[in-house]
């Protein structure tokens, strides 16, 4: 790992996270051919980039497929089915605490307010090329249920059959109240529930990650569709000092590290000695991790250990890179921990909460705002699944009241229209 002082660490800068062109010219042009071609783009891309081969290619998961593959799923993963299912109970209690509710005062004659409505439609995008993670599944559908979304899907890539890779992905999916399930991955994906298809909706908004195609396709659609979020890799930060367990450190580190070989890990101390002993249990455990190579590379091109001479200087270093996952095994107390960051996706507090009980199962969610983004952006949550309107209902006696105040602002700005508008309601 880098060694990094706090007086050099702290111009830290992030990374540019655009692109690069030959990634948004060659899904551009993805995304054009199926807003113009429907369903015969989505067969071609499904056979060159999935090796479908089928005579008859079905988007929609069928009533047989997943009955299939809840039967499947009973026989072969009964036990790791209902940790998933209790992992999704504790998702759906925690966001339960995030709900809205519309409000509404009087005030002089006026009545206004703000109504909050579920999304109509959301597409949750899980991934099934190289691996298929579950959990992501559970933290994007669990709240958009909890919000009251009135229609969710489901797509995942299909293998060479035409049919969902992952059978538990099917029953999760059915377990969790997905209304269909599709057959589709990529960008083509992306594009095909952005502008619909003769087969596919168009849904209001696309949640969960993808490879750097899914990425560059949901950045080229957002605004026309809404988005969660532009992921990047993955990262943590761990803020310790020397009471802290160097092994349990590491392997902290190497977690996050086994991600895709591109993790950023910021270890900070107020201890140069710990920092040492970090290290030293990280040539110790990694060789016998299945993951080591990838987990090599992201230490040795995206790691740093950053010494700071005290805990003010170490949460400035936190607040200042706004990692998307911050573990804090320092001697202070919960709250004043809080008090002292102000950015960061996720914060796990104390020895004994590493990111992995978030990831998979304690209720937070895990997808996350990545690469600095969380001094602007939050975890995703129930608030994403919703859109609140204004409203406002005036009488006669509010507009007489205020019109010589609202068309004298209409006059400043040369809107002339708009103090007709009301000096019209006067006469």
């Amino acid at each position: 790992m880098i060694l990094k002082r706090y007086e050099d660490f702290k111009n830290y800068k992030r990374t540019d996270t655009k692109e690069k062109e030959k990634f948004i010219l060659s899904t551009k042009a993805i995304i054009d051919d199926v807003r113009e071609n429907g369903d015969s783009a989505l067969i071609k891309y499904s056979r060159m980039f999935d090796n479908v081969n089928v005579e008859d290619f079905n988007f929609l998961t069928t009533d047989e497929e997943i009955e299939s593959a809840i039967n499947y799923v009973k026989e072969n993963y009964s036990e790791i089915f209902e940790l998933f299912l209790e992992a999704a109970k504790n998702v759906k209690e925690f966001h339960e605490k995030q709900l809205e509710t519309s409000y509404s005062f009087k005030k002089d004659g006026a009545l206004m307010g703000m109504k909050v409505e579920p999304l109509d439609s959301v597409l949750a995008y899980v991934p099934g090329g190289k691996a298929f993670y579950p959990s992501t599944a559970i933290m994007n559908i669990v709240p958009a249920k909890v919000a009251g979304v009135k229609k969710i899907f489901m797509t995942t890539p299909p293998d060479e059959n035409g049919r969902v890779k992952n059978p538990l992905s099917i029953a999760i999916a059915v377990e969790l109240g997905v209304d269909c399930i599709y057959k589709l991955g990529g960008a083509h994906a992306i594009a095909a529930f952005t502008y619909g298809t003769e087969s596919i909706p168009a849904v209001a908004k696309i949640v969960g990650p993808g490879n750097i195609y899914v990425a560059t396709a949901k950045k080229l659609v957002m605004g026309v569709v809404g988005i969660d979020s532009i992921a990047g890799p993955s990262e943590v930060m761990i803020f310790a000092d020397e009471k802290a367990n160097p092994d349990w450190v590491a392997i902290d580190l190497c977690a996050q590290a086994e991600h895709t070989g591109d993790n950023m890990l910021i270890l900070v101390s107020t201890s140069m000695d710990f920092i040492k002993k970090v290290e030293s249990s990280l040539e110790k455990i990694l060789p016998s991790l299945k993951r080591k190579e990838l987990i090599r590379k992201s230490l040795e091109n995206f790691a740093f250990s950053v010494f700071v001479k005290n805990y003010e200087e170490g949460f400035e270093i936190v607040n200042l890179v706004a990692p998307e996952h911050v573990e804090v095994i320092i001697d202070m107390d919960v709250w004043s921990i809080l008090k002292n960051i102000r950015n960061a996706g996720a914060i796990f507090i104390g020895e004994f909460t590493p990111v992995a009980l978030g990831d998979y199962f304690a209720g937070p969610n895990h997808v996350l705002p990545t690469n600095g983004t969380a001094v602007f952006s939050s975890p995703l949550g129930v608030y994403d699944f919703v859109k609140r309107s204004s409203f406002l209902s005036v009488d006669k006696n509010y507009i007489l009241k205020n019109a010589e105040k609202v068309v004298k602002l209409a006059f400043f700005e040369e809107l002339d229209a708009h103090a007709s508008s009301i000096l019209f309601r006067t006469k």
